[in-house]
């Protein structure tokens, strides 16, 4: 069964409050802007995550943070390139879990998981099933009872093939008892424009969905241990019966041509960005949560989300 630990700003005090870490930069970099490319279109979370660490990054290390896209693919496209990418560390790109494990188990992406050089993990977003406000689903077992009667109907976006929301969107069905129909967008930000403009009835998609649209959209649960303080009305999937909890982490990886100092670098300085108490602030009132994954944990971090995510997507059915 898929679980996945939650994180909400209770859960990740320590990581959260620690000191921040001493930052032993090489060559006084960076001596001009970093470019930080984006996977996926504008608006979804990893952006809007990369946009709250641009103005730190700047005050912290007097340089631009620099955001671009390269979308397709579920981040497939951006990650099949990163290794192609100049190896100095002024560039950089986003980096998602579970996408590049389950992605390059599923089928030839144009990458391997061990091809990506994540040098920090600095947030997690819980799944939670998200529908407008003006629904005819009010509740969960809305939904559950209309997909019950009506096998494939209901419609839900989601970000990408072989993501967290694929993962939630199959094991759900499965736990419930339900067949709906599962539709990939290119990032949340498109994937939330279908739900408002009706092109489907409900979307797979985070807790940070939720603070950004506020009242025009309604959340009918959220997939984590316990009710997220942003949405103290919103019941977990786990009340409601269905034990599961999921949702994707975010990072920073980089080329594979950087070097190890370099690598050191960066990680320390994503790190001090994410140890600000205003970023936090800012981060966990969006709805995201904080996690502190450096680049010296990160070996025995990926062998575990491996192990994980690849049974998780066996146990889903996305893997055989």
């Amino acid at each position: 069964m898929f679980k996945r630990r939650s994180f909400v700003a209770g859960a990740v005090a320590a990581a959260a409050l620690a000191a921040s870490p001493a930052l032993a930069q090489d060559d006084n970099f960076p001596t001009k802007s970093v470019d930080y490319v984006i996977p996926f279109g504008p608006g979804g979370e990893s952006d809007v995550a990369a946009r709250m660490q641009q103005p730190f990054f700047q005050k912290e290390f007097g340089q631009d943070l620099v955001i671009s896209y390269k979308e397709g693919g579920g981040g497939a496209v951006g990650w099949s390139r990163l290794n192609g990418l100049k190896g100095d560390g002024y560039t950089v790109m986003g980096v998602n879990l579970p996408h590049i494990i389950i992605q390059p188990a599923q089928k030839n992406v144009g990458y391997k998981t061990d091809d990506i050089v994540p040098i920090y993990w600095f947030q997690f977003t819980p799944n939670a099933i998200v529908v407008p406000a003006d629904s005819k689903f009010k509740t969960l077992q809305d939904l559950i009872d209309f997909a019950k009667k009506n096998p494939g109907r209901v419609t839900m976006a989601g970000t990408g093939k072989g993501t967290a929301n694929q993962l939630a969107a199959t094991q759900f069905d499965d736990l419930a008892g339900i067949k709906t129909t599962y539709v990939p967008f290119k990032g949340t930000g498109a994937a939330m424009t279908a739900v408002l403009g009706n092109q489907v009835q409900a979307e797979w998609g985070y807790t940070t969905v939720g603070a950004a649209q506020g009242d025009k959209v309604r959340l009918l649960a959220v997939a984590m241990d316990e009710r997220h303080p942003l949405f103290p009305d919103v019941p977990t999937l786990k009340e409601k019966g269905f034990d599961m909890t999921g949702g994707a982490y975010r990072g920073i990886a980089v080329p594979k041509s950087v070097s190890e100092e370099r690598r050191k670098t960066l990680s320390d300085m994503f790190a001090k960005i994410n140890h600000d108490k205003d970023f936090r602030k800012k981060m966990l009132d969006a709805g995201f949560a904080l996690i502190d994954v450096p680049y010296s944990d990160m070996q025995s971090f990926m062998d575990k989300q491996k192990k994980q995510d690849l049974s998780a997507a066996k146990d889903a059915g996305i893997l055989k």
